[in-house]
């Protein structure tokens, strides 16, 4: 599957920390990330990331940009959750083409922990009959299962 990860500077350490957690099910699939976000995570577990622009310059939109292209299965965006942190525009549409094309999408640690437990026991392969283009669902179709 094609996971795509965001998480905003207070949130970083956690991403981290859950991408440790669950390096053996992400090493199985195809991850980008936001550029700093990608750095952490690829220092960390030592997993392969497509390292997008950092989020002020442009990676959440080159990751909304696949989405909307339904190049991504999962999306995990550990957002900021202060009081005051302001929504911006880029991330609402992340949000509202989550929805449009129905991608999981997990923006704390409890729903991510749920979303990757459910990707590893088989329940989001409804994905492939969704997103064939990805080189995980065309490696599926051709029987080896693996990338």
């Amino acid at each position: 599957m094609e996971i795509a990860i965001i998480a905003h500077d207070l949130k970083k350490e956690l991403m981290t920390q859950f991408c440790i957690a669950y390096c053996g099910i992400l090493s199985k699939h195809n991850l980008c990330a936001t550029g700093i976000t990608a750095k952490y995570i690829s220092e960390a577990t030592g997993l392969e990331i497509e390292k997008m622009l950092s989020g002020v310059q442009g990676g959440k939109q080159q990751i909304a940009s696949r989405i909307s292209c339904n190049e991504i299965d999962i999306l995990l965006y550990f957002k900021d959750t202060r009081p005051d942190a302001m929504i911006d525009e880029v991330e609402s549409e992340l949000l509202r083409l989550c929805d449009l094309y129905n991608i999981p999408v997990a923006t704390n640690i409890a729903t991510a922990e749920v979303v990757i437990t459910a990707l590893d026991r088989g329940d989001l392969d409804w994905r492939e009959i969704v997103n064939p283009r990805s080189e995980y669902n065309r490696k599926l179709k051709n029987g080896s299962g693996r990338i």
